[in-house]
């Protein structure tokens, strides 16, 4: 299929492993750790029921294949049409969506600019952007010609979509960055998320960011990986999110491991699954996945269907 399709075949993945334990603390799935797919738990919905994360993720990429661009109002139609009619969901139904992120498509149904609709105040940093930003590295690695700020422009501005504060935005550019490197095939797992890290490092010091030091703790990857559990949150908070899943991807050497260890790690537990289990599939690829988990996830067709769509763009 590509590794469009890897990546977000990891991530849909992820996000439906975690679903039924949203919330779940981590205390509780000691006693009883995810191991595969299940069903209802949480949002009483069916084994192989994505949410909120993937469906953003597919509109994010529909509407760059349908425009062949960044074409943020039509980001906003789409993220729209999932919020408002049930687009882009497992079964028609929307069962979870972040305060930040309804608040934004309310905006934007009221007229306000695109890039104006997300929240900036620091409480609005939840993990809403960053769990749906992983086409943007596959139109950036396309668009081999677009210099490094322009890059991140393009990740600031998906992310302001919904949130906008400088916490938001360096979270995604940390991810995307990581992404690139690992979407390159030539480096080791480790190596990749080392110098995405750096790279994104210098440059929102290089730009005298603010709030950079929320994600100090990234900095050292070996002295990060090192790291007990009990030192890794699965919250909400963008950076808790981005922390988890870096940490999973860290201390597991397969897919199934990565994006069990991020799911069990509970709370946010789909979110934190989307997140690692997307730069898994780019490492891994799709056929690392256990047979059984992808022919359970809904709609699959669909989602290969647009997959093919963007990498036949790209």
């Amino acid at each position: 299929m590509g590794k469009v399709y890897d990546g977000i075949i990891g991530v849909a993945i992820g996000d439906a492993l975690g679903v039924p334990v949203e919330f779940v603390s981590r205390e509780e799935l000691a006693k009883c750790p995810v191991t595969g797919m299940r069903g209802y738990g949480t949002h009483d919905q069916p084994a192989g029921t994505w949410s909120d994360d993937t469906s953003l993720t597919l509109a994010l990429m529909d509407s760059i294949t349908y425009r062949q661009a960044i074409d943020y109002y039509d980001i906003m139609d789409k993220f729209s049409q999932w919020f408002l009619y049930g687009a882009y969901t497992a079964a028609e139904e929307v069962f979870d969506v972040g305060g930040a992120t309804s608040r934004a498509i309310m905006n934007f149904e009221r007229g306000i600019n695109p890039l104006d609709c997300g929240g900036v105040s620091e409480y609005e940093n939840g993990n809403g952007s960053l769990m749906r930003i992983l086409p943007a590295a596959y139109y950036i690695k396309k668009k081999a010609g677009i210099l490094p700020d322009k890059q991140m422009d393009i990740v600031h501005n998906l992310s302001s979509l919904t949130h906008r504060h400088t916490i938001s935005l360096i979270g995604c550019g940390i991810y995307v960055n990581v992404a690139l490197k690992l979407l390159s095939g030539s480096l080791a797992l480790i190596d990749g998320i080392r110098q995405g890290m750096e790279e994104a490092f210098q440059y929102y010091s290089s730009q005298r960011w603010e709030n950079i030091s929320v994600y100090d703790r990234l900095k050292n990857i070996e002295s990060f990986a090192d790291l007990p559990e009990s030192e890794i949150r699965s919250s909400g908070y963008i950076v808790d999110t981005l922390e988890a899943a870096i940490w999973c991807l860290l201390n597991t050497s397969a897919f199934q491991e990565c994006v069990l260890k991020a799911v069990n790690l509970g709370d946010d537990a789909d979110t934190v699954g989307a997140v690692a289990g997307g730069l898994a599939g780019i490492y891994y690829g799709a056929g690392s996945i256990p047979q059984e988990w992808r022919t359970v996830i809904l709609k699959r067709d669909y989602i290969e269907k647009l997959c093919m769509g963007l990498e036949n763009l790209l």
